[in-house]
């Protein structure tokens, strides 16, 4: 008895499962070491970036809704 299991053929194929997880991991971390990593400058900038544009955009969007629906209510009203 293998693993537990009372077929040979099921203790190969938990085996190879392992296999292929513990490859997958190790290979995940040799790309995870090539990756270029921002500073925290960099990512500071981004951020404020992000959050800029989003509330100018929602703004925009804001004002858009307003304008148009009362326009809109002028026009039926």
């Amino acid at each position: 008895m293998c693993c537990r299991f009372e077929s040979y053929q099921a203790c190969k194929v938990i085996k190879r499962m392992i296999g292929k997880v513990q490859k997958f991991v190790s290979e995940v971390a040799v790309e995870l070491k090539k990756v270029s990593w921002s500073t925290r400058k960099d990512l500071i900038d981004a951020t404020w970036i992000v959050l800029l544009s989003s509330i100018l955009l929602g703004v925009f969007i804001g004002m858009t809704d307003f304008v148009l629906s009362k326009m809109l209510g002028i026009i039926i009203g």
